[in-house]
C-alpha cells in the first residue's frame, strides 16, 4: 500500500524530473509559473493550517472574522450567543492560505456557562495550529477569560491574543492591562473599523506553520486510526466490543451513553488497528446542554484525526438527513470511508429491498465507498471489515503518475469534449495529481469547467484508476489572458 505514496517535497508529491516536465508543459501552454507552482504548493500540502478564533460571547469573535476573510460572512448580532456552531472559512493574508474557525455556541445551560466556554474552546484549541484569544478590552480579562487562558495553556498551541473594541488612542491604555493574562503583546484591534487588524494578521502568519501539521498517524510505525461515528445508539460501542471480543466499552439502549471517544488497540485481521469510539452526533448541537453538547465536539475532533471513518448506520431504520449529514463530515473531512450497516441480520426481504432504493436515492454521492452489512451485537460478516478498511486506505494513498493521467484526460477532451457555452469549449489542457491522502488533482484549462462536468471526470477518473473508498479533490485553474499593459 505505502508503496504508491511519494514522499512530499518543496513540489508537494511531485518528483524532480516530473516536477520539472509539468512545468515546461506548463509554460508551452502559456501558465504563470508562480501561479502553477502556487497552486501545486497549495494542493500537495494537504489541508491548510487552521486558525480558531475563540474568546467569551459577544467580545466580536464573528466580527473580527468578517474582517480576517473581507467580506460578511459569519452573522453578527449585538448580543450573546449568535454563533453556535463552528463555522470554518478560507482566508488569505499576505499570499498565505489558511482557515479560519468561528466558534461559539456557549448559552446558559443547566451546566453552567463556564462549561459550555470550556467545551466549545477546548475542541477549537484541540483541532488548530494556531489560535486568536479575542478579548473585549472595555470590560478588561474576566473569570471566564481567565478560564480560557488555562485551557490555551495547557494545549501549548501559539496563541495571538487581540484586544477588541480599541477604536481610538484612548482605548490603547485599556489594550496594555491585558498584558496581565500572561500571553505576551495585547494586540489593539477595532474588529468593527479595521483598527490594527493589519498588524495582528501579520503576527497571525507568524504563529501559522507554513505547511499545515498532519494529525494522523503517518503508516510507518503506528497503528492506522479508525473513527467510529454514526447517529447515536446505533450500536458503536457494540461493534467496538465485537471487534476487541471483550467487553471494553460501557453499552446501554439509552441513546448518549459515550461521552468522550475511547481509544483502542485492537488486532484484527492480523493487523493492530487504533479505533476511536466516539460519542453519536445529536441532529441539532447547538441545542444540546452539557456532557451531550461536548460529545459532539469530542466527535469532530476525532473525525479529524483519523484517517478512515467507518460510518455505522443503522439499516432496521429509514436513512436519514442526520446519517447523510455525517457522511458528508467524515467526506468534507478528506477521510476514506466505509459504509457499514448495523443490525443486518434483523431485516426482513420487504426492508432490504426498500433499503437498497434508500441507499440508491440517498447515497448516490458516495457510491465509491466500501459497504458492508454487519450485525454488531452477533458478530455477523465483522471479517469483510477489515478488507473494507484496507480497500478504502488503498484508495486514499493511490498516485497516478502525471504522464499516464495527461494522457488519460487527453482521451476524455477527445470524446466527450465540454459543452459549448457562450459560443466557446472550454478544455482542459493538462492536469497533475499533487497529492494523496485524499487524492488531490489540479487541472489546468482554458476557460471554466462547469460543476457538471467536473463530477464527469471525476467519475471517469474512478472508472480509470479506482480510488474506491475515498473523497477526490480536484481543483480547476483558469488561464488567465494576458492583456496588454497602456
Amino acid at each position: 500500500m505505502n508503496d504508491q505514496i511519494h514522499t512530499g517535497d518543496e513540489h508537494g508529491e511531485l518528483g524532480e524530473a516530473e516536477y520539472a516536465e509539468f512545468m515546461e508543459l506548463a509554460a508551452q501552454e502559456g501558465f504563470d509559473p508562480e501561479q502553477v507552482e502556487s497552486e501545486l504548493a497549495a494542493a500537495g500540502h494537504g489541508p491548510l493550517p487552521v486558525l480558531a478564533v475563540v474568546g467569551r460571547p459577544n467580545v466580536g469573535k464573528s466580527t473580527l472574522v468578517n474582517r480576517i476573510l473581507g467580506r460578511r460572512e459569519a452573522v453578527v448580532e449585538d448580543r450573546p450567543g449568535v454563533t453556535r456552531d463552528r463555522v470554518t472559512y478560507e482566508a488569505e493574508w499576505a499570499g498565505r492560505r489558511f482557515k479560519v474557525v468561528d466558534t461559539g455556541g456557549w448559552e446558559q445551560d443547566v451546566l453552567g456557562i463556564d462549561a459550555a466556554v470550556a467545551a466549545q474552546a477546548e475542541f477549537a484549541i484541540e483541532a488548530a495550529d494556531a489560535v486568536v484569544f479575542v478579548v473585549d478590552s472595555t470590560v478588561g480579562a474576566t473569570d471566564t477569560d481567565e478560564a480560557v487562558v488555562k485551557l490555551l495553556r495547557r494545549a501549548g498551541k501559539p496563541v495571538v491574543l487581540c484586544a477588541n473594541k480599541v477604536d481610538g488612542p484612548t482605548g490603547e491604555p485599556d489594550a496594555a492591562m491585558l498584558w496581565s493574562l500572561g500571553l505576551g503583546e495585547p494586540h489593539p484591534v477595532s474588529s468593527l473599523h479595521g483598527r490594527g487588524t493589519g498588524d495582528l494578521l501579520d503576527a497571525v502568519l507568524e504563529a501559522l506553520p507554513e505547511a499545515p501539521a498532519q494529525t494522523f498517524g503517518g503508516g510507518t510505525g503506528g497503528p492506522r486510526r479508525i473513527a467510529l461515528i454514526g447517529r447515536p445508539n446505533v450500536g458503536k460501542s457494540s461493534l467496538l466490543n465485537k471487534v476487541a471480543r471483550e467487553e471494553r466499552v460501557v453499552v446501554d439502549e439509552l441513546a448518549g451513553t459515550t461521552r468522550d471517544p475511547v481509544d483502542e488497540l485492537i488486532e484484527l485481521g492480523g493487523i493492530t488497528w487504533k479505533f476511536v469510539d466516539t460519542a453519536g452526533i445529536r441532529r441539532r448541537v447547538h441545542l444540546q446542554e452539557g456532557a451531550d453538547y461536548y460529545a459532539s465536539l469530542r466527535t469532530a475532533a476525532a473525525l479529524e484525526k483519523a484517517e478512515v471513518a467507518v460510518v455505522l448506520i443503522d439499516a432496521g431504520e429509514t436513512i436519514s438527513v442526520q446519517d447523510t449529514r455525517i457522511i458528508t463530515m467524515a467526506v468534507e473531512a478528506g477521510r476514506a470511508v466505509v459504509i457499514a450497516y448495523n443490525k443486518w441480520d434483523l431485516l426482513d426481504e420487504e426492508r432490504r429491498y426498500y433499503l437498497e432504493r434508500e441507499i440508491e436515492r440517498d447515497l448516490v454521492q458516495v457510491q465509491w465507498a466500501p459497504r458492508v452489512n454487519v450485525s454488531a451485537l452477533t458478530g455477523r460478516h465483522m471479517e469483510r471489515l477489515v478488507p473494507a478498511i484496507e480497500t478504502a486506505l488503498a484508495g486514499w494513498e493511490t498516485r497516478v503518475p502525471t504522464g499516464r493521467l495527461n494522457a488519460f484526460l487527453g482521451e476524455i477532451v477527445a470524446s466527450h469534449p465540454h459543452p459549448i457555452r457562450g459560443g466557446k469549449q472550454p478544455r482542459i489542457l493538462f492536469g497533475t495529481q499533487a497529492g494523496t491522502r485524499p487524492p488531490r488533482f489540479v487541472l489546468f484549462a482554458s476557460g471554466f469547467l462547469e460543476a457538471g462536468y467536473r463530477r464527469f471526470v471525476e467519475r471517469r477518473l474512478r472508472e480509470e484508476f479506482g480510488f474506491e473508498g475515498t473523497p477526490i479533490q480536484i481543483s480547476v485553474r483558469v488561464r488567465e489572458k494576458r492583456g496588454r499593459k497602456k
